[in-house]
């Protein structure tokens, strides 16, 4: 998994499968947040929530493995964790 200390990482919630279950925003509230309609989103580092669908963050390097935990234990499967080059690393669509 050396990929993932080099490559740089972004992540987007897929609302439509969110369960707002709010693993995710435990695990890093600086990457996610509950909107008010109780489910999770990706937010900037200017702190505003992206709202639309499909919508990537860059994942902040100290928080790279928080970001993939919640993809991987998220009930809904909604967290998506790309590299650059597209490739998902984790989430519903990884390998």
């Amino acid at each position: 998994m050396a990929e993932v200390a080099t490559d740089q990482l972004q992540v987007w919630v897929d609302q439509d499968l969110c369960t707002g279950d709010g693993l995710c925003v435990q695990y890093a509230p600086e990457v996610f947040e509950f909107d008010v309609d109780g489910l999770a989103y990706v937010k900037g580092t200017d702190g505003e929530l992206r709202m639309t669908p499909g919508d990537r963050v860059d994942v902040p390097a100290h928080l790279r493995l928080e970001v993939i935990d919640s993809a991987k234990e998220c009930p809904g499967e909604c967290i998506h964790v790309v590299r650059d080059d597209g490739v998902e690393i984790a989430g519903p669509d990884a390998d």
